[in-house]
């Protein structure tokens, strides 16, 4: 390509994130004048495995804030890749890995090496003038991605989950479609019904704003099939059975403690082993439309998910215990453990290697679902219509709902929604 490619600049700053907490935005500019920026940063909870993040430390913003990242950008990094092409992503993220020198990022932080390669990646459309997932795919990239809503969060309902952001949390996937537009209306339908049923049935205050996730309070309930009972009604009522389900992001290693070998205080406030957490996911499955649960079993338990994978005749999707970490990745296929990795752009550091891990797992037969909880945004979107991600989490409405409304506008009769035929566990 021309001089125009170029990358002319890179600047870091510190950023508000939707997360509460600050992340890394990164912004480049080729010498054409495109202008791209990505935002970095990290999730309400974090897999023991992911790739370290660089954090501030101290009183300030809780020891969240990301000056040292900050600094190891525009310090560090930036020097050494303007003058690059922006759409030689490959030789930037070599450069990238060679600075920071480990696994696992701890010398830069993998918010900082990750905001860097996804502005890079976004530059690098922006110069050739193409869309982001174009760039990502080229003429293969036409699938929207089966979206979903959520509807329930919240960890402390039984007196657990302290370290667990919010998990499990719920949503609901909209499978039985013809199109992304068609799915992302009825998820937004579901949910509207099932906040008006669950604020009548627990009493509850109503949010100032629908679409604020509930969080119920401990000991209003004894047990999460309470509100699953409403959300099946809400699914059922609107004429939506067998073409809506469940999703739940367990985060079970949060709640697993290593000395009692057991799960306190998810689900219900009984405590369980691993036995019986297989056979609660054996009724849950059995009695609500569940179509994926996600790191239901501590992160080391690879034999454990396999059985669950195996057995229950739902998707398996593998996030703590993968961490879009392509080593992790061949432990889980070598055992069996899932049917998908759940990818999280930033959570190994560049986007080579991410993208190295969504090639190595689909040639290994397994799907990706894309998830945007490390500051990805609406960029999500394009990853998974680059990637022909079948389906995504959430991202039914919202400004990754809109991203992808306009995609499926943009590619018109091209573009192609898998339905149920995107999941390869769900019976």
């Amino acid at each position: 390509m021309g001089k125009g490619t170029n990358i002319k600049s890179v600047f870091a700053r510190e950023v508000f994130t939707e997360r509460g907490h600050p992340g890394v935005e990164t912004t480049v500019i080729t010498e054409d004048g495109s202008i791209s920026k990505a935002v970095s940063t990290s999730g309400v909870s974090m897999g023991q495995y992911e790739a370290k993040f660089t954090l501030d430390g101290g009183t300030r913003w809780n020891g969240l804030g990301v000056i040292k990242a900050v600094n190891n950008v525009n310090n560090i990094i930036a020097p050494k890749i303007i003058g690059i092409e922006s759409e030689k992503q490959r030789k930037i993220d070599e450069v990238i890995l060679e600075l920071d020198g480990t696994k696992d990022k701890s010398n830069l932080g993998a918010n900082a090496t990750g905001s860097v390669s996804a502005a890079v990646l976004k530059a690098g459309a922006s110069s050739l003038g193409i869309p982001l997932y174009q760039h990502i795919g080229g003429v293969h990239a036409c699938i929207l991605p089966v979206p979903g809503i959520i509807f329930m969060i919240g960890s402390k309902r039984y007196g657990g989950g302290s370290k667990s952001g919010g998990k499990p949390s719920y949503s609901v996937m909209a499978y039985g479609f013809d199109t992304f537009s068609e799915a992302s209306y009825a998820a937004w339908e579901i949910k509207t019904d099932f906040e008006k049923k669950i604020i009548d049935k627990l009493n509850l205050t109503p949010s100032p704003s629908l679409f604020t996730n509930f969080v119920i309070p401990f000991g209003v309930i004894k047990d999460d099939r309470v509100f699953l009972d409403i959300l099946t009604d809400s699914i059922n009522s609107l004429g939506y059975k067998d073409k809506a389900g469940i999703q739940v992001d367990v985060a079970a290693g949060t709640y697993y403690d290593r000395k009692k070998y057991k799960y306190i205080g998810i689900f219900s406030e009984k405590e369980k082993n691993r036995e019986e957490m297989i056979s609660l996911y054996k009724e849950l499955v059995e009695n609500y439309p569940f179509v994926i649960i996600e790191d239901p079993l501590e992160e080391d338990d690879f034999e454990g998910h396999s059985y669950l994978k195996n057995n229950l005749g739902v998707e398996i999707v593998g996030d703590d215990l993968f961490t879009t970490n392509i080593e992790r990745v061949k432990i889980g296929i070598k055992m069996d453990s899932a049917h998908s990795v759940l990818l999280k752009v930033y959570q190994i550091g560049t986007i080579s290697e991410a993208f190295d891990m969504v090639n190595f797992a689909n040639r290994n037969g397994m799907n990706i679902q894309p998830c945007s909880s490390r500051g990805e945004g609406q960029d999500i979107a394009d990853y998974s219509v680059g990637l022909n991600a079948g389906y995504i989490r959430e991202s039914a409405i919202g400004n990754e709902g809109n991203r992808l409304l306009e995609i499926e506008a943009q590619l018109g009769n091209q573009a192609k929604f898998l339905g149920k035929k995107a999941f390869k566990g769900f019976l």
